[in-house]
């Protein structure tokens, strides 16, 4: 048992962070696979496009509310255990949403998913930031939401390209498989010795309400995350509408990942040390992007480099965002750091379901070329939030 223990220790915080990333993958390619197959969705049940998303908007509310309720009741989980409790539950949703013979069907499977999502990210982030050095944090958030990026360079390009040419079943279905790799990844390369969190109290969603800098971080989170989701959730729509075939769709969706990978870890590089005014920077970027789009988003070739800018700048303030969460509940409320990461996993997903949601009304009533201005009124939201942030965290 001893020798167990050992080995056990000698896995290194660079491997733990891997096995986190692969998790992190399969999780991302299920998060936003239904923004590549949501057309084929529409044929198969016969429902709008707003009704289609919201098998984005519905996970998302999934996981904002999963990843605070869960992460209290799973407290005193052994980590490693809850990893893979959290693999299969994960495993089970997609399963669900594969065979799903009605439209609420398919939602309940994504809800369950949802679920699993939300805890892993709101356990995952903690423990990445556990197993390095305080000034790595930034970077090890990166790392771990390295999974999630990648999953938007090859998972959903994936996903699409099989339900383009075999069935949007068989994509979900795929991810379910991808899934089982992060499991026994988390089986071979998480170690049973992780730290557990500190005992959650009672009250410590009242206690982060009445810590304004904890509080407005979250706002933060959700708005400004949230801002690139008017447009991307209905990316794949507009892709088509531009004039691009099926095939170049699949290219564009790669192109695009590669630049919300490059954006992410931009992000946590530059996030470290001053990560509020790395924010400010960034959400002061998203804004004259979405107004450019109001004018070229129709136009193929214009309209193209947009979205693909987009995709730089979407991510982008994940690290940051994340990071100083964590800072603020560490001096404002030491005892919820981990119920903190928690809320802000549901914030960056109250950010996605309002994103996509207000993004569906407006391409439903509207136009589809209109979802750049709710973008641009949450980013400018955002911005002057992070400002006054930082004035109350400097102050």
């Amino acid at each position: 048992m001893d020798t167990m223990i050992k080995q056990e220790r000698k896995i290194s915080p660079t491997l733990t962070l891997l096995a986190l990333a692969v998790s992190a993958f399969a999780i991302g390619s299920t998060e936003f696979i239904s923004v590549g197959v949501m057309p084929l969705i529409m044929q198969t049940f016969h429902v709008s496009l707003a009704t289609a998303g919201l098998t984005v908007s519905v996970y998302a509310a999934g996981v904002m509310i999963g990843a605070p309720i869960f992460t209290s009741l799973t407290s005193r989980v052994p980590r490693k255990v809850l990893l893979l409790s959290i693999m299969i539950t994960f495993i089970i949703g997609n399963l669900i949403t594969a065979v799903a013979p009605i439209f609420s069907i398919l939602l309940v499977g994504r809800v369950v998913a949802a679920f699993a999502h939300g805890l892993f990210m709101s356990v995952a982030t903690v423990i990445a930031a556990s197993v390095v050095d305080p000034m790595r944090r930034a970077s090890a958030i990166a790392t771990m939401f390295t999974g999630l990026t990648v999953a938007t360079v090859t998972g959903v390009p994936l996903g699409t390209f099989i339900g383009q040419h075999a069935s949007w079943r068989i994509s979900f279905i795929v991810i379910a498989l991808i899934g089982l790799v992060g499991l026994i990844s988390n089986i071979i390369l998480v170690p049973k010795e992780l730290p557990m969190p500190a005992k959650i109290k009672r009250g410590s969603l009242m206690r982060m309400i009445k810590a304004p800098v904890v509080l407005l971080s979250l706002i933060v989170t959700a708005v400004g995350y949230g801002s690139s989701f008017p447009v991307y959730s209905y990316m794949t729509t507009i892709i088509s509408d531009q004039g691009w075939s099926d095939s170049a769709s699949v290219i564009i969706l790669i192109i695009y990942g590669l630049a919300v990978a490059i954006g992410n870890t931009i992000g946590g590089r530059v996030a470290n040390e001053k990560p509020l005014k790395v924010l400010m920077m960034m959400f002061g970027s998203m804004i004259p992007m979405m107004l450019l789009m109001l004018i070229g988003l129709q136009a193929q070739i214009f309209g193209l480099i947009l979205i693909i800018v987009m995709g730089l700048l979407a991510f982008m303030n994940v690290p940051g965002l994340q990071l100083f969460t964590m800072q603020a509940a560490e001096k404002y409320t030491p005892n919820d750091v981990q119920m903190a990461s928690a809320f802000n996993i549901a914030a960056f997903n109250l950010g996605i379901m309002v994103g996509s949601y207000v993004g569906g009304i407006v391409a439903d009533g509207v136009s589809l070329y209109l979802t750049p201005v709710a973008g641009a009124i949450m980013a400018t939201v955002a911005l002057g939030l992070t400002w006054l942030l930082n004035r109350l965290h400097t102050d």
